[in-house]
């Protein structure tokens, strides 16, 4: 069997979906021909293109292509390190990735300043677990609807019975209290002397673009400090500009204890991620360099990938692009719900390239997703909150590429509210 690229390019749907089917399982192969046994070869800028030549606007991609795809400036320094060293000994000195810290540790809140690379957000809430245990903060806390990844770690926080009962038991001593409130945290905390690690997100992406009151991560921030818990704030998603700012926790002027990076490290080209900390909180860390470790973390290749990333989100006013198309994405569907069906749904919600639909009842997720993918428009719904459309574009959307999102939504809008 041929493995040239091309050669794969040129196989058939069928075929494909056959080798998916024998390969990955009966669900994968299923979902993909319910979605009409689309296969995507090419990507570039804000789009990705099928096999029969069908183009798709991504709106999706879970929050990676904040650069969208393909960004020159990344993939010419992926291209440039594999001609060079794309991996590492991990015996000597390496300059990429020293860089890539410095670089990542520079647009990071306040002392950030210790980093660990990583190769996926679940890896980081990993490390995060873990680095808050080494300090004896063994009482996990994290809010309903938060979602961290699902190896065992991350699933332990991560509130989705769905995707936790298979695997239980998971970590112990692990709670929820529900999002946005400051007053329930504090009890926990206060239950937990000396002993609590809170994780959650500034804004929840997964859990369906669900953004708390003014205040409360400050308010977390301030419990966390009077009863002696460490704070891990995920910014894997929210993180490099999605939100309008370089991070979620910017808004309120909080400095976690740990953060999450992830997806938009990657530039949208090579899988990265990391964890930083506040230098006396990495100490066990940074005393012991072989205590959390990872072949391919930190590999030269992928922070070539993170540390173009954070240099062109940086030089491009990214950060300020996301705010100022977030704003005129949020209100242009406003606009178009409110033209054709507004009836159909309940609410439109966001911050920055952050943005979600929410239908009135939940069938109407799956017939507007079909009705947008048809007219070639690729969006999410949320893992922890399936009666939401999560939008996810990227900065480096044309004004022709907006008002072909909002042509597309609106004749999906009418489409599904004829057949209602």
């Amino acid at each position: 069997m041929s493995t040239d690229v091309e050669a794969a390019e040129g196989v058939d749907a069928e075929l494909i979906g056959q080798r998916y089917e024998r390969h990955f399982g009966h669900g994968k192969a299923s979902l993909a021909r319910m979605l009409g046994a689309v296969v995507e070869t090419h990507s570039e800028g804000a789009w990705v293109t099928a096999a029969d030549g069908k183009r798709y606007l991504d709106f999706g991609g879970y929050g990676v292509f904040i650069l969208g795809h393909r960004h020159p400036r990344v993939v010419e320094a992926v291209k440039r390190q594999i001609d060079r060293h794309p991996l590492a000994t991990r015996v000597f000195l390496e300059p990429v990735t020293a860089a890539a810290a410095e670089a990542l540790a520079s647009v990071s809140p306040g002392d950030l300043d210790c980093v660990h690379f990583v190769n996926s957000g679940a890896e980081a809430t990993e490390a995060g677990i873990k680095l808050a245990r080494a300090h004896g903060r063994t009482a996990l806390i994290t809010t309903e609807r938060g979602y961290h990844g699902k190896t065992i770690g991350a699933l332990s926080v991560t509130a989705n019975r769905q995707y936790q009962q298979p695997f239980k038991p998971l970590l112990p001593d692990t709670s929820q209290v529900p999002y946005g409130d400051a007053v329930t945290l504090r009890r926990a905390l206060a239950a937990r002397p000396g002993r609590g690690c809170v994780i959650l997100e500034p804004v929840q992406g997964e859990g369906g673009v669900r953004m708390p009151p003014p205040g409360y991560l400050r308010e977390v921030a301030d419990a966390c400090q009077e009863f002696g818990a460490l704070l891990i704030v995920d910014e894997i998603q929210t993180g490099l500009g999605r939100l309008g700012t370089w991070w979620g926790c910017d808004v309120e002027g909080v400095v976690p204890d740990i953060m999450l990076v992830g997806k938009g490290l990657s530039g949208g080209v090579v899988p990265a991620a990391a964890m930083l900390a506040r230098p006396e909180v990495y100490q066990p860390f940074g005393r012991d360099p072989i205590l959390h470790t990872s072949t391919f973390g930190a590999s030269p290749l992928a922070c070539a990938a993170a540390l173009a990333a954070v240099e062109a989100i940086r030089d491009e006013d990214v950060v300020a692009r996301a705010a100022a198309l977030g704003e005129r994405l949020i209100a242009g569907v406003r606009r178009t719900v409110a033209a054709r069906a507004p009836w159909l749904i309940s609410e439109v919600r966001g911050r920055g390239l952050l943005i979600a639909i929410q239908p009135v009842e939940q069938r109407f997720v799956g017939e507007l997703l079909l009705e947008l993918m048809d007219r070639g428009v690729l969006l999410n719904h949320s893992l922890n909150a399936s009666e939401v459309l999560r939008f996810t574009p990227p900065a480096t959307l044309t004004e022709d590429e907006v008002q072909l999102f909002l042509t597309v939504l609106a004749e999906a809008l009418t489409a599904v509210a004829e057949r209602a």
